[in-house]
């Protein structure tokens, strides 16, 4: 196809060369099949030299497309460094400061903190990654790598510390029992007994890092920033500046390859100069050539000279950045440029091909072909598969150009089909856990797969910053209808997610949109969640008791019973933490009979479990199995509405509550046949802390019954799970072990 294009054009090889930049010899590969797969944007030069129409463009796009292998795998994020760039170059002195800070900590005699700072751009992130990269050997309990996000979008202290407890084994269940001040202080104490490297990249401020630093131990911490955070005491500071002249030089040579780059020496070198030997301007320079491979290094210093002094009013440290970006920018297509400007609008710290599918309204095929053009344009980084993130000062030129060159009414339109999108794929997500819905209708054409609850719940999580970010968006211009319906859409699915730390201003937003829409059917509902969010999440025991009273009133006015019942099952919890046993009594009885009269079998089922546990505590443990055995006759029966992963859960909790009501009236046998059963359901269900906790009382009954060989190995089972359960039960379980007689 390429060489009837230029046989049409009456070009020679060397003259379509001369048109496009692209070298004499691809082009000759290209026309000989000796090279099928070229770069997008090579194609899209070949265009342009060769005069092609849009439609005959875009044909040859298809060829080159057509010829594309898929990908070979997937790759995992890990918690390990595995972004060092392969052509590192330079900072000799810098590496073996953080040598040395690692030798330190390693015999716990020095500072156990290395703080890297200096401007954008001069490869502070670069660095740690390659210091950790080859001091890994030496941290046998992990490297890990949290990115703060400190220019645009600072990370909370507090979502850090999540990540980093996570990965370093801390179960959920723990993380729910502290607060921010014992996650912190969890942290310093794993830091502390362990041998661990930790990346904190691009702190904002002293406030963002001081909780993640540990006091002593072997650890070691680099942390990189703008700032020297010089408010941080008893740190290592290495400050970094431009490389030298040498090493940018140096680096230009290792991208080019040493035969280009000693052809044109002295350009190289000025190169470098031009863009102020700072690595990240370098690399995009030496990208550029890369791609336009048939140019001549000294044409670059050319541009770059025009590109310096058209942005010499720019501040000193950005206008040399700012002239390599600007240089990328230009040689873009149009669709890729306008791409560039419109990601710079996605709200999370990564994005894939769907955000640019969404934000530009074309297919997600085309919109990966688009990305993938910026990245080789070394304009976005493929960060691992199937997603791309910006450097930060990228995002920033991105948006610049983005406010210069779309107009206003083009701007909203795309944050609309963005938030739009994010909205919607949220709701068919969510949806997959609620009773009545399921599967996506067959209607719907999702940028995403969506055909599997695993793929609903994998989108919520990892779209979790960007799908937050729409509904406040949304929140914000009055979208009030769809702030209700896409908190409604996470009903069944937050219980599953409870330590994402979001909950309560989800259901605060759609309590606020359900108020301004004047339903207090659907006020009382998103009440009712946030009571719960408040009670579960951040344990303010006494203000979800207030909301699930505003709850009731809003639910009366709606002459709506089971929402009335929902209120005061929701109370229910907060009144028993507080230990008001008598209200939480009262209540969770009048929910049982709201629910039974209403006909709303989930709650009902729910209630009766609460209902019979405050029973037993009265001491009416007769009355409690009554209760129970309720639960248990009516998901047995033939026709039960209420079935699969629910019914299997409360079928669960039912068999454990069982085996509690025959142990407080001391009918060991009973109990214990009881237990047996609940971890068995538990197990078969996955939920660790639900069996750990059956084990544990099965293993009291055992005791009870003399059967001490038995009691031992269901303890012992019990004591395993470590802390997948809850931490009571597991130092009940230990105590109860070594109590037992020696075997």
């Amino acid at each position: 196809m390429l060489r009837g294009l230029r046989q049409r054009g009456r070009l020679t090889i060397e003259e379509l060369a001369e048109a496009s930049g692209v070298s004499v010899r691809a082009i000759g590969d290209m026309e000989r099949g000796r090279s099928r797969v070229p770069q997008r944007r090579t194609v899209a030069a070949l265009a342009e030299g060769l005069g092609l129409s849009e439609a005959e463009r875009e044909a040859l796009l298809v060829a080159a497309r057509a010829a594309r292998p898929a990908n070979a795998g997937a790759v995992t994020r890990k918690a390990v460094p595995s972004r060092v760039v392969g052509d590192f170059t330079g900072r000799g002195p810098e590496l073996a400061r953080l040598t040395e800070a690692a030798e330190r900590a390693g015999v716990g005699g020095g500072v156990a903190v290395s703080v890297v700072s200096g401007p954008p751009g001069c490869g502070k992130t670069t660095l740690a990654l390659k210091a950790a990269a080859e001091l890994a050997g030496d941290f046998p309990d992990g490297c890990f790598v949290v990115d703060l996000h400190g220019v645009e979008d600072p990370s909370d202290p507090d979502e850090a510390l999540l990540k980093l407890l996570k990965a370093l084994g801390v179960s959920d269940r723990r993380l729910g029992q502290e607060d921010a001040q014992g996650r912190a202080g969890l942290l310093r104490a794993l830091l502390g007994e362990r041998r661990c490297l930790v990346v904190l990249d691009d702190a904002r401020d002293e406030g963002q890092v001081r909780p993640l630093l540990p006091a002593v131990g072997r650890s070691l911490v680099v942390v990189t920033s703008r700032r020297p955070l010089s408010g941080l005491e008893d740190v290592d500071r290495l400050t970094l500046s431009e490389m030298t002249q040498t090493e940018a030089v140096g680096l230009l040579r290792r991208i080019l390859g040493a035969e280009r780059a000693d052809a044109e020496a002295g350009a190289v070198a000025r190169v470098a100069e031009l863009c102020g030997r700072l690595p990240l301007a370098l690399r995009v320079a030496g990208n550029w050539l890369t791609v336009r491979s048939g140019w001549s290094v000294e044409h670059l210093v050319t541009r770059l000279a025009d590109e310096e002094r058209r942005l010499g009013a720019l501040a000193a440290g950005d206008v040399r950045v700012d002239a390599a970006f600007e240089l990328s920018y230009r040689q873009l297509t149009g669709q890729a440029a306008r791409m560039l400007r419109l990601l710079s609008l996605v709200p999370g710290p990564d994005m894939t091909t769907a955000y640019g599918a969404a934000l530009t309204a074309t297919g997600v095929f085309e919109a990966e072909d688009i990305m993938g053009e910026l990245v080789e344009a070394g304009l976005l980084q493929a960060a691992f598969t199937g997603r791309y993130q910006f450097h930060d000062l990228l995002k920033l030129f991105a948006r610049t150009r983005l406010t210069r060159e779309e107009e206003p009414g083009d701007r909203e339109a795309a944050e609309g089909r963005l938030r739009t999108w994010l909205l919607e794929t949220a709701v068919i997500a969510g949806r997959w856990y609620k009773p009545k819905y399921g599967a996506p209708p067959p209607s719907w054409q999702g940028l995403v797969p969506l055909e599997t609850v695993e793929q609903a719940r994998a989108w919520l999580q990892s779209e979790a910053p960007a799908w937050l970010a729409a509904l406040r968006g949304a929140a914000r211009l009055g979208e009030h209808t769809r702030v209700v319906e896409t908190a409604e859409a996470m009903e069944w699915y937050y219980p599953l997610s409870l330590y994402w730390g979001h909950w309560p201003e989800v259901f605060r937003l759609a309590s606020e949109a359900a108020a301004a829409l004047d339903d207090p059917r659907l006020r009382a509902v998103h009440l009712n969640h946030y009571s719960w969010a408040l009670s579960t999440c951040e344990h303010r025991y006494r203000d979800a008791i207030e909301r699930a009273d505003e709850a009731l009133d809003c639910a009366r006015r709606a002459q709506d019973i089971p929402q009335q019942a929902w209120a005061l099952v929701y109370a229910v919890y907060p009144h028993r933490q507080l230990g008001e046993t008598r209200k939480a009594f009262d209540k969770a009885h009048a929910a049982a009979d709201l629910f039974e009269a209403a006909g709303e079998h989930e709650g009902w089922i729910e209630t009766i479990g609460l209902y019979g546990g405050t029973l037993r505590d009265f001491g009416h443990a007769e009355e409690a199995l009554t209760q129970h055995e309720r639960i248990i006759a009516f998901l047995d029966a033939p026709g039960c509405p209420v079935n699969g992963h629910a019914a299997d859960s409360y079928r669960a909790a039912a068999m454990e509550a069982l085996g509690r009501d025959y142990a407080a009236l001391e009918r060991w046998r009973e109990a214990a046949e009881h237990y047996c059963a609940a971890v068995d359901q538990a197990h078969r269900i996955g939920i660790p802390h639900r069996e750990a906790e059956a084990l544990l009382h099965w293993g009291e009954a055992l005791i009870e019954l003399g059967d001490t060989a038995q009691a031992r190995s269901r303890l012992r089972q019990a004591v395993a799970f470590g802390e997948a359960a809850y931490g009571n039960h597991l130092k009940s379980a230990q105590e109860l072990l070594d109590s037992l007689p020696a075997e």
